[in-house]
Protein backbone atom coordinates (compact mmCIF):
# COMPACT_ATOMS: atom_id res chain seq x y z
CA UNK A 1 0.00 0.00 0.00
CA UNK A 2 1.35 3.55 -1.27
CA UNK A 3 1.61 5.75 1.69
CA UNK A 4 0.96 9.11 1.46
CA UNK A 5 3.35 12.11 2.16
CA UNK A 6 1.39 13.40 5.43
CA UNK A 7 0.97 9.58 6.79
CA UNK A 8 4.82 9.07 5.78
CA UNK A 9 5.49 12.03 8.22
CA UNK A 10 3.50 10.96 10.75
CA UNK A 11 5.23 7.61 10.32
CA UNK A 12 8.48 9.78 11.15
CA UNK A 13 6.87 11.48 13.70
CA UNK A 14 6.36 8.09 16.16
CA UNK A 15 9.63 6.44 14.82
CA UNK A 16 10.98 9.24 17.00
CA UNK A 17 12.92 11.26 13.60
CA UNK A 18 12.98 15.15 12.80
CA UNK A 19 11.11 16.27 9.70
CA UNK A 20 10.58 19.29 7.74
CA UNK A 21 7.33 20.88 7.56
CA UNK A 22 5.89 24.04 5.86
CA UNK A 23 4.04 26.88 8.37
CA UNK A 24 2.48 30.20 7.90
CA UNK A 25 6.06 32.02 7.04
CA UNK A 26 8.90 29.58 6.91
CA UNK A 27 9.46 25.83 6.72
CA UNK A 28 9.92 24.28 10.22
CA UNK A 29 11.54 21.49 11.59
CA UNK A 30 9.74 19.41 14.09
CA UNK A 31 9.36 15.90 16.03
CA UNK A 32 7.75 14.70 18.79
CA UNK A 33 7.82 16.81 21.49
CA UNK A 34 7.87 14.02 24.51
CA UNK A 35 11.06 12.44 22.72
CA UNK A 36 13.79 13.68 24.48
CA UNK A 37 15.91 11.30 21.73
CA UNK A 38 14.08 13.07 18.98
CA UNK A 39 14.25 16.23 20.42
CA UNK A 40 18.15 16.41 21.48
CA UNK A 41 18.42 15.28 17.87
CA UNK A 42 16.39 18.67 16.38
CA UNK A 43 18.81 20.85 18.77
CA UNK A 44 21.89 19.03 17.34
CA UNK A 45 20.33 20.12 13.63
CA UNK A 46 19.95 23.40 14.54
CA UNK A 47 22.96 23.73 16.74
CA UNK A 48 20.34 25.42 19.44
CA UNK A 49 21.48 25.27 22.90
CA UNK A 50 18.51 23.62 25.01
CA UNK A 51 18.61 26.62 27.32
CA UNK A 52 16.78 28.47 25.18
CA UNK A 53 13.24 26.06 24.95
CA UNK A 54 11.21 25.68 22.00
CA UNK A 55 7.80 26.31 20.61
CA UNK A 56 5.10 23.76 20.08
CA UNK A 57 2.46 23.87 17.43
CA UNK A 58 -0.75 22.35 17.71
CA UNK A 59 -4.15 21.94 15.95
CA UNK A 60 -6.03 22.63 18.70
CA UNK A 61 -6.14 23.90 22.56
CA UNK A 62 -6.67 20.93 24.05
CA UNK A 63 -3.51 19.57 22.15
CA UNK A 64 -1.47 21.85 24.33
CA UNK A 65 -3.02 21.53 27.59
CA UNK A 66 -1.16 19.09 29.14
CA UNK A 67 2.10 21.21 28.90
CA UNK A 68 0.32 24.06 29.88
CA UNK A 69 -0.48 25.54 34.07
CA UNK A 70 -4.04 26.28 33.37
CA UNK A 71 -4.44 27.42 36.91
CA UNK A 72 -1.67 29.74 36.75
CA UNK A 73 -2.88 32.18 33.39
CA UNK A 74 -5.37 34.58 34.26
CA UNK A 75 -8.73 33.75 32.62
CA UNK A 76 -9.05 36.99 30.60
CA UNK A 77 -5.09 36.73 29.53
CA UNK A 78 -6.41 33.53 27.84
CA UNK A 79 -8.70 34.68 26.14
CA UNK A 80 -6.33 37.05 24.37
CA UNK A 81 -4.63 34.29 23.44
CA UNK A 82 -7.59 32.25 22.15
CA UNK A 83 -8.88 35.20 20.46
CA UNK A 84 -5.76 35.10 18.31
CA UNK A 85 -5.70 31.79 17.70
CA UNK A 86 -5.76 29.79 14.71
CA UNK A 87 -3.14 32.84 13.96
CA UNK A 88 0.53 33.34 13.26
CA UNK A 89 0.81 34.45 17.24
CA UNK A 90 2.92 32.34 19.90
CA UNK A 91 2.12 32.86 23.03
CA UNK A 92 4.52 31.95 26.29
CA UNK A 93 2.51 30.55 28.79
CA UNK A 94 3.40 28.81 32.42
CA UNK A 95 4.12 25.32 31.91
CA UNK A 96 3.22 22.66 34.10
CA UNK A 97 5.57 20.79 36.15
CA UNK A 98 5.75 17.50 34.11
CA UNK A 99 6.53 19.39 31.05
CA UNK A 100 9.54 18.18 30.18
CA UNK A 101 13.30 20.03 30.78
CA UNK A 102 14.26 19.59 27.16
CA UNK A 103 11.26 21.87 25.92
CA UNK A 104 11.26 24.77 28.54
CA UNK A 105 14.84 24.96 28.34
CA UNK A 106 15.89 27.78 31.47
CA UNK A 107 12.44 28.44 31.77
CA UNK A 108 9.23 27.97 33.82
CA UNK A 109 7.11 28.73 30.82
CA UNK A 110 6.84 27.29 26.79
CA UNK A 111 5.73 29.11 23.60
CA UNK A 112 3.20 27.61 22.48
CA UNK A 113 1.00 28.31 18.96
CA UNK A 114 -1.92 26.91 17.54
CA UNK A 115 -1.35 27.71 13.77
CA UNK A 116 -3.70 28.29 10.74
CA UNK A 117 -1.87 26.56 8.30
CA UNK A 118 -4.12 24.00 6.99
CA UNK A 119 -0.96 21.42 6.43
CA UNK A 120 0.15 21.75 9.98
CA UNK A 121 -3.55 21.59 11.21
CA UNK A 122 -3.68 18.11 9.57
CA UNK A 123 -0.79 17.09 10.68
CA UNK A 124 -0.83 17.69 14.61
CA UNK A 125 -4.27 16.03 13.86
CA UNK A 126 -2.80 13.07 12.08
CA UNK A 127 -0.57 13.20 15.02
CA UNK A 128 -2.15 13.42 17.73
CA UNK A 129 -0.80 15.92 19.60
CA UNK A 130 1.62 19.20 19.44
CA UNK A 131 4.86 18.66 17.57
CA UNK A 132 7.67 21.04 17.95
CA UNK A 133 8.12 24.17 15.76
CA UNK A 134 11.57 25.71 14.71
CA UNK A 135 12.66 27.34 11.83
CA UNK A 136 14.05 25.10 9.38
CA UNK A 137 17.79 26.64 8.99
CA UNK A 138 21.28 25.89 9.60
CA UNK A 139 23.20 27.73 11.56
CA UNK A 140 24.10 31.30 9.96
CA UNK A 141 21.60 30.36 7.58
CA UNK A 142 18.41 32.16 6.88
CA UNK A 143 14.97 30.28 7.48
CA UNK A 144 13.97 28.08 4.20
CA UNK A 145 11.14 29.30 2.91
CA UNK A 146 10.83 26.80 0.03
CA UNK A 147 10.78 22.96 0.09
CA UNK A 148 13.94 22.95 -2.41
CA UNK A 149 15.83 25.86 -0.29
CA UNK A 150 14.90 22.34 2.90
CA UNK A 151 16.32 19.98 0.73
CA UNK A 152 19.41 21.90 -0.44
CA UNK A 153 20.74 23.19 3.16
CA UNK A 154 19.95 19.74 4.53
CA UNK A 155 20.87 17.54 1.71
CA UNK A 156 23.20 16.17 4.21
CA UNK A 157 21.39 15.09 6.79
CA UNK A 158 18.67 12.13 6.89
CA UNK A 159 15.33 14.25 7.26
CA UNK A 160 12.48 13.83 6.22
CA UNK A 161 10.54 16.93 4.44
CA UNK A 162 6.77 16.76 4.11
CA UNK A 163 6.49 19.31 0.77
CA UNK A 164 4.16 21.82 1.32
CA UNK A 165 3.95 25.72 0.57
CA UNK A 166 4.56 28.31 3.51
CA UNK A 167 1.35 30.44 3.50
CA UNK A 168 3.08 33.63 2.81
CA UNK A 169 3.72 35.84 6.05
CA UNK A 170 6.55 37.27 5.41
CA UNK A 171 7.61 37.31 9.46
CA UNK A 172 8.19 34.42 11.76
CA UNK A 173 4.66 34.15 14.83
CA UNK A 174 5.08 37.42 16.97
CA UNK A 175 5.39 35.66 20.55
CA UNK A 176 3.66 37.19 23.29
CA UNK A 177 3.63 36.78 27.25
CA UNK A 178 0.36 35.55 28.13
CA UNK A 179 1.02 36.77 31.61
CA UNK A 180 1.95 40.54 30.89
CA UNK A 181 1.06 40.78 27.54
CA UNK A 182 4.62 41.92 26.50
CA UNK A 183 5.63 41.21 22.98
CA UNK A 184 8.76 39.39 23.06
CA UNK A 185 9.35 39.43 19.09
CA UNK A 186 7.30 41.64 17.29
CA UNK A 187 5.70 40.02 13.61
Amino acid sequence: MICSPLHEAVRQLRDGKVIAYATEAVFGLGCDPDNQQAVLQLLDIKQRPIEKGLILVAATWEQLQPYIDMDAVPEANLATAMASWPGPFTWVMPATPQTPRWLTGQFSSLAVRISAHQQVQALCREFGKPIISTSANLTSNPPCRTTEEVRSQFSALPLYVLAGTVSGSANPSQILDVMTGQTLRPA
